[in-house]
């Protein structure tokens, strides 16, 4: 059972005793927090693990090759694209519109045009969203600090 599991098989009961409001409420605060530390994740390039992204491939252009200097996902974290919804039942961070389908090709190392009519480039796999330890012990601190109250 990972952390995940645990946290929720610890947290359902005492959730349930909540009302919707409450719960509503908990769960805007959770996916707030979480939004911010992906956010905060992706812009130090790093994937869940601490182990630093891949970094992009040089290219050659026009006889030179050509290195990359700038980060990779500088924009596609920003709060336009990477959100955070939540209900009585469920919290939800994640990437919307047209930047979701990058974001998923980058998160499972897909294959995908470069441009439209260009070639087929496989990305490496570079983990955009996921749970490190601290934010589970973040969730499990906002559980205890709201319940508490």
């Amino acid at each position: 059972m990972d952390d995940l599991q645990q946290l929720e098989t610890w947290v359902a009961p005492l959730l349930a005793k909540l009302q919707p409001g409450a719960r509503r409420a908990l769960a805007r605060k959770v996916g707030i927090a979480l939004r911010r530390s992906q956010h905060q994740r992706v812009g130090e390039q790093r994937n869940p693990d601490g182990s630093a992204f891949l970094p992009r491939k040089r290219t050659l252009k026009a006889g030179r090759i050509k290195s990359r200097k700038l980060k990779m996902f500088r924009r596609i974290a920003k709060t336009d694209y990477l959100k955070a919804q939540a209900t009585e039942h469920d919290v939800t961070v994640g990437f919307y519109g047209r930047i979701a389908r990058i974001a998923r090709v980058h998160q499972e190392g897909l294959a995908d045009r470069v441009s439209r009519g260009g070639p087929t480039v496989r990305y490496e796999r570079r983990q955009l969203l996921g749970f490190t330890d601290v934010d589970l012990r973040m969730i499990s601190d906002l559980l205890i600090e709201h319940l508490a109250r």
